[in-house]
């Protein structure tokens, strides 16, 4: 008991001028008085006690927080240490407190009584005196605390217990592992040992009230041309650092981009042009050890890939005799390199069997055993499409666009050509799709056993075949001496045929000179255009004649002639035109107006003009109804065409055609109904198609010409 006192003597010394921490406190259970030495001594160097009589019972480990202020907290381990009387201290009925160092012992409900602050008073009844001391260890710090304690030595209680002693607490960095042990300074000292994690950011009692854990939260807002950065949650006086790093498998690509933000609010403006897939984004106050909030939200970005695909390149190697290529990219590329065969530039790539590989993005890669080739080329697949292709051909090495790639599967195995996906056998293999089936066989297999093919690919024990190129440019020229002789034979022939048709090749010769020696469309055709001795239709005409004009149509109407009528007179000369539009094949257009439908009319009614036209008298003759008598004047000219056009119409002969004036003219009159009828403007379409006939609608577009000709023809009926 002397030598116990002298150890609390110098602790108490030592903490009178120590490093203790006024932030600890120190509670024990109703019947216990602790007292707090020292908060930082040196563990393991105290002499040890007279002999044992408080024990250890439990060692119990709790998270804490240790606070100056609610939202200024530090994570800590709070330490309760269960004690019991020693057995040689009990009665002699009580039975013994058994505990193994590093274990529990049982827990009792409660707290064995009610906390009562720790107090260096020395109870007045006999008691028990004991030194208890707590070290914590973590990877970079230690600490070390002394306890005295003094229990009763009255009735002693259920299974020996006395209390609780609570220290709070030891601290450490947050998620930090943190070793505690307790033990008395006692002759035969028991040693209770217990390994706990601090407690991290998730435990929500430290979300609130631990400064590094409250930690701003990014929001990305993307545009057409840049994208804003928003730091949302910061506290209103601190600063906060933002970083963008391009995030690897092998690591970041640098420190990256590091950026201090201090006013609110809070944004950053990165353009479209910089945002990738692997870019990320990292924030974090500008306090102790802070927890980073970490962001990459342009992972699935199909235009963030879009652009690390145009930012990637692809170059090809050769080295000695071996190929390589060496895949470079701003990002980590998830895609395999497929090496190709491709005769025509602008032809398909064929894929070498069980030659692809992943691609590494780590300095050149090697093919193994393939030699290069012009024709070879290295494809860049992923996600099931081709990203990039680099052929040996865009190394200025010359083409060979007649080399053909044969493949051999083990050793003195049949050989297959590969073409368009597939690898044919020889036997059914023919040189460009052209030949008989096996021709080349035998040729190429004596050229791949005499050493004029070039060996592409050794096998090996991973893919097992040999692949060939083999010229072929000595057996296609036989092939095209043969399909010029074949050429030229044709060409003789069709010459013999057209020296024995020879008549008909000047008619064919004629018909293509006439139809295409001019830009219009109804260039060589003629027609005969009559019309009524009025205002309207005279206007009409005019419009209709400039307008079939600029289309290469030939167009007399009649009344008019010229001096033509000056010399025969009106009504011989219309009969002269006429005759000549039936013998011709030429079209004769009946221009109805109101004073050619009177005309008609007057025709059909059997009521003859007083002009001398009563030479007609094949129209039908009955008594007229005074419903039929017109409202305008007969057209003494038009009467006198209709004369001459009703005999050939009732047999059906001539090519007439009626274009009435649908504005003035509302239904064609029974006498002109035998011939096609057309409303204008609105059927210009089909009323030039006619006037073009049916070989010339087959050859000739007409559409662009209608809506010109119909306004022409609108502007003068309105006037």
């Amino acid at each position: 008991m002397h030598a116990l006192g002298q150890l609390l003597l110098v602790l108490a010394a030592g903490s009178a001028g120590g490093r203790g921490d006024p932030r600890d406190t120190l509670a024990c259970s109703q019947g216990l008085t602790c007292r707090l030495l020292d908060t930082d001594v040196l563990c393991g160097t105290e002499p040890p006690g007279p002999r044992q009589e408080l024990a250890l019972a439990r060692l119990r480990l709790e998270p804490a927080l240790r606070c100056t202020e609610p939202t200024a907290c530090a994570p800590c381990l709070e330490a309760r240490v269960r004690l019991a009387l020693a057995p040689a201290t009990g009665t002699a009925t009580e039975s013994p407190l058994s505990v193994q160092p590093g274990t529990a012992g049982t827990e009792d409900s409660g707290d064995g009584g009610q906390r009562s602050p720790a107090t260096g008073a020395t109870p007045s009844q006999p008691n028990v005196t004991g030194l208890l001391l707590l070290s914590g260890h973590t990877f970079a710090s230690s600490r070390c605390v002394a306890v005295e304690v003094w229990a009763p030595l009255g009735p002693t209680l259920r299974r020996q217990t006395v209390g609780w002693v609570i220290f709070r607490c030891f601290e450490a960095p947050l998620g930090s592992e943190l070793h505690i042990s307790a033990y008395m300074n006692s002759r035969g000292r028991q040693r209770l040992s217990q390994q706990q994690r601090v407690p991290d950011c998730s435990w929500p009692a430290a979300q609130d009230a631990v400064p590094q854990c409250q930690v701003p939260r990014l929001r990305v807002s993307p545009g057409q041309k840049e994208v804003v950065v928003e730091v949302e949650g910061a506290a209103v006086g601190h600063s906060y650092t933002l970083r963008l790093y391009h995030n690897h498998s092998h690591g970041t690509s640098g420190p990256g981009r590091v950026v201090t933000m201090q006013s609110s609010p809070m944004n950053y403006v990165l353009p479209a042009d910089e945002v990738l897939p692997c870019l990320c984004l990292q924030v974090w106050p500008e306090t102790q050890d802070p927890l980073r909030a970490t962001l990459c939200p342009f992972s699935h970005d199909a235009e963030a890939w879009e652009r690390l695909w145009a930012r990637s390149r692809l170059v090809l190697h050769i080295e000695g005799q071996v190929l390589t290529c060496s895949l470079s990219a701003p990002c980590d590329l998830l895609a395999e390199l497929v090496p190709c065969w491709q005769p025509v530039p602008s032809g398909p790539c064929q894929p070498l069997p069980g030659l692809q590989q992943p691609a590494e993005g780590k300095g050149p890669q090697e093919f193994g055993g393939l030699r290069p080739h012009p024709n070879l080329c290295v494809q860049v697949w992923s996600g099931g499409q081709v990203r990039l292709t680099q052929c040996l051909r865009d190394r200025a090495l010359p083409g060979r666009p007649d080399d053909l790639l044969l493949l051999e599967r083990g050793e003195n195995a049949s050989l297959c050509a590969v073409e368009r996906g597939a690898c044919t056998p020889l036997a059914s293999f023919t040189s460009r799709g052209a030949g008989h089936p096996g021709l080349l066989e035998q040729d190429l297999q004596r050229d791949v056993a005499g050493g004029q093919c070039q060996q592409l690919w050794h096998p090996s024990n991973r893919t097992g075949v040999t692949l060939w190129a083999c010229p072929l440019h000595k057996y296609l020229r036989t092939h095209w001496a043969l399909v010029w002789m074949g050429v030229l034979l044709g060409a003789a022939c069709l010459l013999l045929l057209l020296l024995m048709k020879k008549e008909d090749m000047k008619g064919w010769l004629k018909s293509l000179r006439a139809g295409y020696g001019s830009s219009g469309p109804l260039q060589g055709r003629r027609a005969l255009l009559v019309h009524a001795a009025e205002p309207v239709a005279e206007r009409a005409a005019c419009a209709l004649m400039a307008a079939l004009h600029s289309l290469g149509l030939t167009v007399v109407a009649a009344p008019g002639g010229g001096s033509g009528v000056a010399a025969l007179g009106p009504l011989p000369w219309l009969h002269a035109q006429h005759h000549r539009a039936l013998r011709d094949s030429d079209t004769i257009i009946l221009l109805l107006s109101p004073a050619a439908v009177a005309a008609a009319q007057q025709w059909d009614t059997g009521v003859v003009p007083e002009s001398g036209a009563a030479e007609s008298s094949l129209g039908p003759r009955h008594s007229p109804d005074p419903g039929d008598v017109p409202a305008v004047a007969p057209c003494e000219v038009f009467a006198a065409a209709l004369s001459c056009a009703m005999p050939v119409l009732a047999v059906a002969q001539g090519r007439y055609v009626v274009a009435r004036l649908e504005a003035l003219v509302p239904a064609v009159p029974p006498a002109l109904r035998a011939a096609p009828a057309f409303a204008l403007p609105a059927d210009m379409e089909r009323f030039l198609q006619a006037l073009a006939g049916p070989a010339r609608h087959r050859g000739r577009c007409l559409e662009p010409h209608v809506a010109a000709v119909a306004e022409a023809l609108q502007r003068a009926v309105g006037e």
